[in-house]
């Protein structure tokens, strides 16, 4: 038996630093998936041969993610794929620590190199191009702490299995939708673009949302009723409903 989660003071909290940022990565995993353990980190052995391998030190942020829960695929690689200590790089321009991928190889998460020594750095994508010189590092999330509570919650409502489900062509109807019957969790909305609402996140009776500006809509939810009673709302044909 786990002790009550509160999600949205949990991440309220999360979202301040990335020691309540760990703190809410814990408690979401222990109440809407496997508790971590002891065994679901990378050991600081790897890390510092990843360092040694790299001649680049890891931020302190990176290393205690990879320590408190880097090992947990169901955590880290549902969809996108965190890289292992042994596959960190440094992209070709020598502009950035890379540590995750795009499914598919569209679009790669890294850290700017030659700036001020940061505990917590910001984190930037940059897109797979067919003009390579197009290419830029494009800002993601302000804190790498931030970034990994939002692969958390991404990879968490991608799971295979069938608590989760997706809709496509959401519509502001469908937004307009969820923005009345669920809370907006208290998590920035992202990527910093042009896009109108951005990625944001919601939740609702045992369900989680990721609503990707107003396009997709992404669930995950602690129980088939649940599931069941959001897909009754937006209107559109959910991916999994064999109802």
């Amino acid at each position: 038996m786990t002790r009550e989660f509160d999600m949205v003071r949990s991440l309220a909290a999360g979202v301040e630093g990335r020691w309540g940022a760990w703190e809410f990565i814990r408690g979401f995993v222990a109440n809407w998936s496997e508790a971590l353990g002891d065994d679901d980190g990378w050991g600081e052995a790897d890390l510092v041969a990843a360092e040694e391998r790299l001649g680049v030190r890891l931020p302190p942020a990176l290393r205690e993610a990879y320590v408190l829960f880097g090992r947990r695929r169901d955590l880290t690689g549902n969809h996108d794929v965190l890289l292992g200590p042994s596959e960190l790089y440094v992209d070709e321009t020598k502009e950035a620590l890379v540590f995750r991928h795009e499914n598919q190889g569209a679009a790669s998460w890294g850290i700017l190199l030659g700036t001020p020594a940061d505990d917590d750095p910001a984190v930037f994508i940059k897109a797979d191009l067919a003009d390579k010189a197009a290419e830029r590092w494009e800002p993601w999330l302000e804190r790498l702490s931030l970034c990994f509570i939002e692969i958390v919650l991404s990879e968490s409502v991608q799971a295979d299995g069938e608590l989760c489900d997706f809709l496509c062509d959401f519509d502001d109807h469908g937004v307009e939708v969820l923005e009345r019957n669920c809370t907006r969790l208290p998590f920035p909305a992202y990527p910093m673009g042009e896009e109108e609402h951005g990625t944001r996140w919601f939740l609702g009776r045992d369900v989680l949302l990721r609503d990707d500006d107003g396009t997709d809509l992404l669930v995950r939810s602690r129980t088939e009723a649940a599931l069941d009673a959001i897909r009754d709302l937006p209107p559109g044909d959910w991916l999994n409903d064999s109802r």
